[in-house]
């Protein structure tokens, strides 16, 4: 029943949670001001001087899509398990594994997905060329799908849980280290003229490896968190 359940609980619980983001603007667009206030406050605290500025952009880039993801991550679960709709779609035979891919893909696309397509603006505002755009537009588009998956998992296993959020980013964070530095890395390689496939290669296998197994354990977690 489960296993038939899945390929039709995944596309509506997607546009179910897109469908909520637009009617709660403010919370959707509030991790995306954040990344781009912090973003732009780093060139007024270091100071002008382009190639410092050029050095610290991908890091400062990483670090803030990052907290960013943590910002808007906590309440990927809490407002469905408060209304009782998580447990409600779990006690109907839906499968939690379609439920929590279907969660990360949601929060990636409201999330993610923009900060990708922003990048090069702020690429742009740091002084990189355009090969080093792209190396982080690229890097981006690989990395982020990772923040949600993990960041899905925090939240699953912090569900309900008193100071969740706090426990979530302490849990998540240093997972996601991998990520960044690989992230970070793939810039700096075109920066210094030197080929970022290995980078590429090395976010992809993290992609591939979080996309296979993020979602079961999510799911394990759901199923212990509405017992």
């Amino acid at each position: 029943m489960r296993s038939a359940a899945a390929p039709a609980l995944f596309v509506p619980v997607v546009l179910r949670d897109l469908r909520l983001a637009a009617r709660r603007r403010s919370e959707v667009l509030l991790p995306l001001a954040f990344f781009a206030v912090a973003v732009t406050l780093f060139p007024l605290g270091v100071g002008p001087e382009p190639q410092t500025l050029r050095q610290i952009a991908p890091g400062v880039v990483w670090v803030c899509a990052l907290l960013a993801a943590m910002l808007s991550v906590t309440q990927l679960y809490a407002g469905d398990h408060a209304d009782g709709s998580l447990e409600q779609m779990l006690l109907s035979g839906a499968s939690p594994l379609a439920l929590a891919a279907a969660k990360a893909l949601a929060h990636w696309l409201l999330t993610g997905a923009p900060l990708v397509l922003v990048s090069p603006v702020f690429g742009l505002a740091f002084g990189l060329d355009a090969r080093a755009i792209g190396a982080l537009a690229a890097a981006l588009a690989l990395g982020t799908p990772i923040l949600s998956l993990l960041g899905g998992l925090g939240a699953a296993l912090t569900l309900g849980l008193r100071g969740g959020a706090v426990l979530l980013i302490l849990l998540v964070v240093p997972l996601c280290i991998p990520a960044l530095i690989f992230g970070t890395g793939a810039v700096g390689a075109v920066e210094a003229g030197l080929s970022a496939e290995a980078h590429y290669s090395l976010l992809a296998a993290l992609l591939i490896f979080t996309t296979l197994f993020g979602p079961w354990g999510t799911a394990a977690a759901l199923s212990i968190a509405v017992e």
